[in-house]
Formats: C-alpha cells, structure tokens, sequence
C-alpha cells in the first residue's frame, strides 16, 4: 500500500512538472459512466478469462474442483494481494506517464509504447530472460493486453476501464483458477491433462486475443464518448 502511495506522490509531481496537470488527468474521480466502464470491464474479463479456463479442462478430459483446504481469510488475502498489484501496475502503466505520452506523441504512438513496456515489464515479472521463444510470446500476450488496456484509458480519459479490465482477469485467472504465482486457490484441476495439438493452439489463440478484442469493441461500440 506504501507503494501505491508512493507511485500517487510521483505521479501528481510528474503532472505537474510536465503538463501542469493534477492528478484529476488520471480520471481518479468516480463517475456513473467511470463505475460503468469499471463494471463493463470486470465482465468481459470474467467472460473471456473463465471461458478460457473452461477450455483447457472441457478440451482435455479435465475438470475443476473446489478447493476445500481454502480458507476464507486466505482467499479475501490473495483478493486485496491481486488488487493492489493492479493498482500498483495500471499507475505505472496507463497512470501519468501514459497521459503525459499521449499529450506529447499522441494516442497512438503513447499507447504502443505503453504497450511495448508493458511486454518487457513481464519479462522480469515472469523471469523468462535467457529463453528467447518464451520472451516472444510473454511480449506478445502481454503486449496485445497492455495495449487494450492502454486504449482503454486514452478513450475514457480514466483509468477505471482499464482496472476493469486488468482487475477482472487477475482475479479470476490466479484467484479463481489457481493460475499464477500464489498457487493454488479456489479451483484446481483434478487431473494433469492439458489440450495437445492444434486444439492447444486454438486455446491459446483464445487467451491472447479474446480480452483485447472484447475490450477494443466496448471502446468502439458500446461506451459512451463523454465520460462523466
């Protein structure tokens, strides 16, 4: 939590050193469309993630099973250790720096960019240095991601979308589904059974592009342009 206030600190010095801007560019302030686009991006993430989870079991002659030995203070901890992380990595990421790119380079050239150290970003999160194939693909994944997520805050000038979006799926991809660094959690697969062959590549397809393209379409489609 420390750090959170910290990146703030930063974040508001940074505004107001380059664009003479407080943290109100970040969209902080909550709103009914910005608690809409919060909710409109917990859903899709939920949709695309637990589909993708349902897969690899559905495809595989696998199933998911509850974990009993969870407790309820260990899945509410796992929730609020999940929660800061987003937090911590949207401020970085689609927080000042992002908004200060956007008025310099533009939306384009600022969310590329985002989305490119976003993709680096994951390298040193998933300790993947020293595999050249699986960098590829942490940059790919994440990157696609990270540029959703980028155009998501530079078409609501807020980052509730984009916290949405990447909230949505943290919690159900490592806290529903036991898919990440704190192990297992409230699901675990009974079997080790994983879909093989091109159905593994379908699969895979699926988790890069599913969240992205959902996110993409909400922007164009379905929010609305003035964000209050």
């Amino acid at each position: 939590m420390i750090g959170i206030i910290v990146e703030l600190i930063l974040s508001w010095l940074l505004l107001w050193l380059m664009v003479k801007k407080d943290l109100s560019a970040l969209g902080l302030k909550p709103g009914r469309d910005r608690i809409r686009n919060l909710l409109a991006g917990l859903l899709l993430a939920t949709v695309s993630c637990t589909g993708y989870h349902l897969m690899t079991t559905a495809l595989a002659d696998n199933s998911w099973t509850l974990n009993t030995a969870l407790t309820l203070q260990a899945l509410l901890a796992r929730t609020w250790w999940t929660l800061k992380s987003v937090i911590f990595e949207e401020l970085i990421f689609r927080g000042a720096l992002l908004y200060i790119a956007i008025e310099k380079w533009g939306p384009r050239i600022a969310c590329i960019s985002s989305a490119a150290c976003f993709g680096v970003y994951h390298w040193f999160s998933f300790g993947s240095f020293g595999n050249p194939f699986q960098m590829a693909i942490i940059f790919f994944m994440t990157g696609l991601f990270g540029f959703a997520l980028a155009w998501a805050f530079a078409k609501s000038s807020s980052l509730y979308l984009p916290t949405g979006l990447h909230l949505g799926w943290n919690l159900v991809n490592i806290v529903v589904f036991s898919n990440g660094p704190l192990g297992d959690q409230l699901f675990i697969k009974a079997n080790t059974n994983h879909v093989e062959g091109l159905l593994s590549l379908f699969v895979f397809l699926f988790q890069v592009v599913a969240l992205p393209v959902l996110a993409l379409v909400y922007i164009r489609y379905f929010m609305k342009k003035r964000v209050t």
